[in-house]
């Protein structure tokens, strides 16, 4: 009997009239299209995204939604670039309190070059954080001077400065939060320079802020520090924070649930919360849901309060019974006691004698009351332990509401509305759920967006427009861009959107353009200066942390490498260099063994596979790479242990905003530039590695391109040849590392790769000894293994026939 496939039958809608004229069309002769259908696919709901983005945008392009008008002249591009600057805003601030900002008076000093500090009348010379800064009041206005008509210009205003600004300082006691080593407050241990601090005071002011970080100089940690001090010094305000990718709104959260800021006022919108590296679920329904678990576990600590008086009943059982236990025991008894202790004739003995709480307190660090401690200490333990009962009740009143609701989406739906203080979300799924979220009244008072110039402006100004106005206006106190203009932009498909309609422009960038004051971030600390050397070119002013410098692992030289970073001409691999097998789909299959080689040489030497990435200019190239790991890397459980997968194998546009300590990175292209002309996707290849970069390419392609000149000058300033060191391995400790950077290589140490099949043949060499060595149980230094592999003959004038053993066979 003949094989006959299965059928699937689909069920396919169509609209009536346009099914009626496409049957006339028929009837006069024209080719049925409805023939020429071979399946039909509906994208599911939650990737079907492109619909609900129109809509929105035509919303907002057809509806009057004004930006604020503080915001609105240099939103449209005319007025004085500076006019949305807190400088010049009549509700700047005068006071604000830095909390944990700066370390020590020391920082606070070298953080406000050029201004005078002047601590507090009270104060002594020299004394601890938390700052509080005063600034002067803005000098006297004065009308700008004319200017051309052509221009178009409103009248404005020049604000004259004093000379010599002078800051007056105050500190106080942050208050004692309680016995436990929980209710420690977390601080802030960021040495911040002074244009960071120049950024998180124009962050923390009302007013618009535009802060440009080259790679690292700590643009996240500015955006966290900011938005910790608006959360503390305004409690009632909400601040919206929006990423361009998931992965960059996952690190900007991840370092706010770091800091002191409670963890109930916290809301990550949107799928990318999976990804977070966080014990507790920060969406819609895991906070609901922690909501509740900590309703439950609050509950019980009121049961423990009950125990604590005596009090007989159920008083935990919900939070109105707590409610009510609070007014009619603990307020009542606190009350009594903080009158007693707080007159002039209560004693030592007293304040400890009276304490309400002890009972409850049993289980807390012993002794509550040190038995040195003086009267106004033991107050202000008393005090910190009633803080702690407080907060209780607190949480209690807050999440009351969940216990009364009873339909998720209610509480979903109020925990945005009314209890989060800090909501994340994409700059997509703001654009998507737009419409849903103003219209359940969500309202928010300041937006920061990280990675602002990779957004396109139409989703910068959505995640503005994510409320309704409110006297005609967005109420916006603050809008913070942190970005990059010299990186990666917005990417546009459309060729004529990206060439005629300037579509690529960023509303960062476009700020930039018309001059709008920014802060440049100057110091980087993320990677050894001779690497930071690579793109410093492409920034001015731009230097190094201290840090950099003087850290044993930027000091100390990389483990089997004779240079920090090198880049290695890859010669066509079997007579072919770069392939097309599919339009578009670039690969290279020398480049794709000699970095899996690579690779495979470093683990064998004990560098750990987390910390190192590899990189591609091509999507291409990176499922070859991967294809290539799969065959080499993987497979019996000996080579998985040995060898195992990298961290990630990443384009080089998804891989920004990340960085790892070594970077291997393949340009692929042996004909021509390509896209890699980008000055801005260059600068993003070159900034990753934080210790060691290794990049291959083809010397002759990349060294006559002008646009990469600079880069390219000091690259190929070094030989093109991959030069290993031998008898030297891994130590995750940098101190324990012997050579140093500057030293030289010991004469007949030094290992010269002639080509891929060479280092192909040296990483077998030392496969098959350490494989030995693992087979027979022997003990010892992996160094061992390195001895053996060089007295196996990996020199590179071996018999040629030799080559099936290598490493590179046919992929």
């Amino acid at each position: 009997m003949p094989y006959r496939a299965k059928q699937r039958r689909l069920i396919v809608h169509i609209d009536a009239k346009q099914y009626q004229e496409d049957m006339d069309r028929v009837s006069q002769g024209r080719p049925n299209i409805y023939e020429q259908i071979n399946l039909v696919v509906r994208r599911r709901g939650r990737e079907n995204n492109f619909r609900p983005i129109l809509e929105s945008i035509r919303r907002l392009t057809l509806s009057d939604i004004p930006a604020p008008s503080w915001l609105q002249e240099v939103f449209l591009g005319y007025g004085d670039p500076s006019s949305a600057t807190y400088k010049r805003l009549p509700n700047r601030l005068h006071s604000i309190d830095f909390r944990d900002t700066f370390l020590d008076w020391q920082h606070l000093i070298e953080s406000l070059p050029g201004r005078s500090i002047e601590p507090h009348e009270d104060a002594q010379s020299s004394f601890g954080p938390p700052y509080v800064l005063q600034f002067p009041a803005a000098g006297e206005a004065k009308p700008a001077p004319a200017r051309s008509s052509k221009k178009r210009r409103r009248d404005q205003v020049e604000v004259v400065q004093p000379a010599h600004e002078s800051v007056h300082v105050s500190t106080y006691k942050p208050p004692n939060m309680g016995p436990y080593p929980a209710d420690t407050l977390k601080l802030n241990s960021v040495r911040f320079t002074p244009a960071q601090i120049e950024a998180i005071t124009s962050g923390s002011q009302p007013g618009l802020t535009v802060v440009v970080g080259p790679p690292g100089t700590g643009k996240t940690d500015v955006a966290t520090q900011i938005i910790s001090n608006i959360y503390h010094n305004f409690p009632d305000q909400r601040t919206l924070l929006v990423a361009h990718s998931n992965q960059a709104l996952n690190q900007l959260f991840q370092k706010i649930v770091a800091l002191d800021i409670d963890e109930r006022h916290l809301l990550r919108l949107g799928h990318g919360e999976e990804g977070l590296e966080t014990e507790t679920s920060y969406s819609k329904h895991g906070r609901v849901e922690s909501f509740l678990e900590r309703g439950t576990y609050y509950l019980s600590e009121v049961d423990r309060l009950a125990k604590n008086f005596g009090a007989p009943g159920a008083h935990g059982s919900s939070c109105e019974t707590a409610d009510y236990f609070n007014l009619v025991y603990v307020k009542p008894a606190w009350t009594q006691y903080w009158d007693n202790v707080t007159s002039s004739e209560s004693s030592v003995e007293q304040i400890i004698a009276e304490f309400p709480f002890k009972q409850y307190f049993a289980d807390a660090p012993q002794p509550l009351f040190p038995p040195d401690a003086d009267k106004a200490q033991l107050v202000d333990i008393a005090q910190g332990c009633y803080r702690h009962v407080e907060k209780i009740f607190t949480e209690l009143e807050d999440i009351r509401p969940f216990e009364i609701l009873r339909n998720p989406r209610d509480k979903a739906n109020y925990l945005l509305v009314k209890e989060a203080r800090i909501i994340a979300m994409t700059s997509t799924h703001a654009a998507m759920r737009r419409q849903e979220i103003a219209s359940l009244g969500f309202h928010y008072d300041n937006v920061i967006m990280e990675e602002a110039a990779q957004i396109t402006e139409i989703e910068n100004f959505i995640p503005l427009a994510l409320q309704n106005p409110q006297n005609g206006e967005l109420p916006l106190q603050r809008v913070v861009l942190c970005g990059d203009h010299l990186q990666n932009s917005p990417i546009i498909q459309n060729l004529a959107f990206r060439q005629y309609a300037n579509l690529e422009q960023s509303l960062f960038l476009r700020l930039v353009r018309l001059g709008v004051p920014t802060i440049m971030l100057d110091k980087q600390g993320r990677a050894r200066p001779s690497i930071a050397e690579l793109y410093k070119w492409r920034y001015s002013n731009f230097g190094n942390l201290p840090s950099v410098s003087t850290l044993p692992e930027f000091t100390t030289a990389n483990p089997g490498f004779k240079f920090d970073y090198q880049f290695i001409d890859v010669p066509d691999y079997k007579g072919k260099g770069e392939m097309e097998p599919t339009p578009h789909f670039i690969q290279n299959l020398g480049e794709a063994e000699y970095t899996v080689a690579l690779y495979m040489y470093m683990r064998l030497l004990g560098y750990p596979a987390h910390k190192i990435s590899i990189l591609t200019t091509y999507a291409g190239q990176r499922a070859l790479i991967k294809d290539v790991l799969n065959h080499r890397c993987k497979g019996d459980p000996m080579i998985n242990k040995m060898f195992g997968l990298p961290r990630i194998v990443a384009t080089v546009d998804k891989y920004q905003g990340e960085q790892n300590d070594y970077i291997l990175l393949s340009l692929v292209r042996t004909r021509s530039i390509g896209y890699l002309r980008d000055v801005r996707r260059l600068t993003v290849a070159l900034s990753r590695a934080r210790l060691g970069l290794y990049i291959l390419g083809r010397a002759s392609v990349f060294a006559s391109c002008f646009e990469l000149k600079p880069a390219f000058d000091t690259l190929l300033s070094r030989p093109t040849k991959l030069a290993l060191v031998t008898d030297e391995m891994f130590a995750p400790n940098p101190a324990a590392r012997s050579r140093l950077l500057t030293d030289a290589v010991e004469e007949g140490r030094e290992a010269v790769m002639e080509g891929v099949e060479h280092l192909g043949k040296y990483v077998y060499e030392m496969t098959q000894a350490k494989r030995e060595m693992l087979a027979n149980g022997v003990s010892g230094e992996v160094q061992d293994v390195m001895d053996v592999a060089m007295a196996n003959g990996v020199d590179e004038d071996d018999d040629a026939d030799r080559e099936e053993d290598v490493v590179v066979p046919d992929v």
